[in-house]
């Protein structure tokens, strides 16, 4: 039963997460943790690290790590990486089909353009929930998150950004 459960909480989450992975955070989070509570938000917290860490789309490293981490077996990774994946893949299907129609189209455009903003949102929300999680960020975190901020604004290089971001939060840590 678990197993069609964890595949339709990512069926929806696939369905409804609109902007990519970052964007999803929001919706994984309140299914895995808050309605189903198949992991705790500590679990949650560990398992967006370590999904951030491999490599691959976060909402897809997230769905295997979760499906494994409720089952305790590999069907579990199976199903909920298929669950998240399908929606987007029969939408794509169905969405080609009509836009090579319809690209044209006044409607069509202004539909596009006004998804732009709910994306946005979607993430916001995903970087909000994150960082005021209890023992997730600190006073020190914000401080190297805003150097990293404005260094990344002055136009330096983002490996090289990061680079010196893991470098002082090491010693800082």
């Amino acid at each position: 039963m678990v197993y069609w459960q964890l595949f339709i909480a990512f069926f929806k989450i696939g369905l409804f997460g609109f902007g990519g992975g970052y964007a999803m955070l929001s919706l994984i989070q309140h299914q895995v943790v808050t309605e189903h509570q198949w992991i705790s938000d500590t679990e949650f917290t560990n398992i967006i690290a370590i999904s951030q860490m491999t490599p691959g789309p976060i909402s897809i490293n997230s769905a295997t790590y979760i499906g494994y981490t409720v089952t305790h077996s590999v069907w579990g990774s199976v199903l909920t990486t298929f669950g998240v994946c399908l929606p987007s893949l029969l939408i794509m299907l169905i969405a080609s089909y009509f836009f090579v129609r319809l690209r044209n189209n006044v409607y069509v455009s202004a539909i596009m353009r006004s998804i732009y903003p709910v994306v946005i949102g979607l993430i916001l929300s995903a970087a909000l929930q994150l960082m005021t999680r209890e023992n997730f960020i600190d006073f020190k975190s914000y401080l190297i998150f805003a150097g990293a901020l404005l260094l990344l604004y002055k136009n330096m290089n983002p490996i090289l950004v990061m680079a010196l971001s893991g470098f002082v939060g090491f010693f800082i840590y």
